[in-house]
């Protein structure tokens, strides 16, 4: 049996653009494109992983908003259960510290990118919620 990995992502917003975060070559999924976030590690909440990994990867903090959703995806590696929040920044811009880019993508346009499979259904949500 697989491992299951339980992770967290951001789909940090401004105004009609969000926050996408390239993988860098030496991540697993090299090159492709996620919402920023990490590992639950053991005794944290989802919230509490979300706003340590955003610390941590792009040295920003930022207001935990709605459940955008929670997917599984099985790759070769494990079973990526996958938990994405809504986010608004506080503070300081992000800063690249461990992936390849990051860039603020217009929403109409975040299917255009090579997204990880484990982000696509927030992807599609997140689309579908902005045309609402």
């Amino acid at each position: 049996m697989k491992k299951r990995i339980n992770v967290v992502g951001a789909v940090l917003t401004r105004g009609q653009t969000i926050l996408a975060a390239r993988r860098s070559s030496k991540m697993s999924l090299p090159d492709m494109w996620e919402f920023p976030g990490g590992k639950i590690e053991a005794n944290e909440t989802p919230e509490q992983a979300l706003l340590r990994e955003l610390d941590e990867e792009l040295l920003c903090s930022a207001e935990i908003g709605a459940l955008v959703e929670t997917t599984e995806h099985e790759y070769d590696f494990g079973i990526v259960v996958l938990t994405t929040y809504y986010c608004s920044l506080i503070g300081e811009e992000p800063r690249l510290t461990e992936h390849s880019e990051i860039r603020w993508v217009k929403v109409a346009e975040l299917d255009q990118l090579d997204w990880a499979p484990a982000d696509i259904p927030a992807v599609v949500r997140v689309m579908k919620d902005f045309r609402e």
